[in-house]
């Protein structure tokens, strides 16, 4: 790990505490706004080369994210590295999906960044985006490692900037719930 420092992630006010749902539908009592980090060009463009020089050795030849949390990171990713940048989104059905006349050449080395990985979910579904139009995923990578594991898509290369051990809660085991405090539902994703 190394390049972003959660008093960082707190000082520009990326850090929340509280009482979230995340888009896993897992409750926690803090919350990584990547964006409000990234909003700094500079910042950004500097976690963005910071994280290309973990997985240069992938040699990929695209970057891939999903939309929206992975958009900016995956750009200065891609920047880095000097390859194009896609990003995928949600249908109306909810599914992720490559659109807007982006396509993916048969045996497309693919690199794909998150912003934060928590579950690994949304990260895996645009794994499997890139894989189903033939691109070979090389690594993964992201800003910030809240998932309590190593490498959650081993055997893939995977490397972040930040590895931050925060506690997730099943909503019916959720201390915070069982003690009144209100939730909030921050990010861009509606919850599972």
């Amino acid at each position: 790990m190394g390049g972003i420092s959660l008093d960082e992630m707190k000082a520009v006010g990326a850090l929340l505490e509280g009482h979230f749902r995340l888009s896993s539908g897992l409750h926690s009592p803090r919350y990584l706004q990547c964006a409000l980090y990234l909003a700094e060009p500079e910042r950004a463009e500097a976690a963005g080369r910071q994280l290309a020089a973990l997985l240069k050795g992938c040699c990929a030849q695209l970057v891939m994210a999903p939309a929206l949390g992975g958009v900016i990171i995956g750009h200065e990713v891609a920047r880095a590295l000097g390859v194009p940048f896609y990003f995928t989104e949600r249908n109306a059905q909810g599914a992720m999906e490559l659109r807007r006349g982006f396509a993916v050449e048969e045996g497309t080395r693919v690199l794909v960044v998150e912003d934060v990985v928590t579950t690994g979910g949304s990260t895996r579904e645009v794994m499997d985006v890139a894989t189903r139009l033939g691109g070979n995923v090389v690594g993964v990578c992201s800003m910030v490692n809240r998932s309590n594991a190593d490498n959650p898509f081993a055997p893939l290369p995977y490397k972040a900037l930040l590895r931050v051990e925060v506690p997730t809660y099943e909503a019916d085991q959720c201390p915070l719930c069982a003690e009144g405090i209100p939730i909030s539902k921050p990010g861009s994703r509606p919850t599972n």
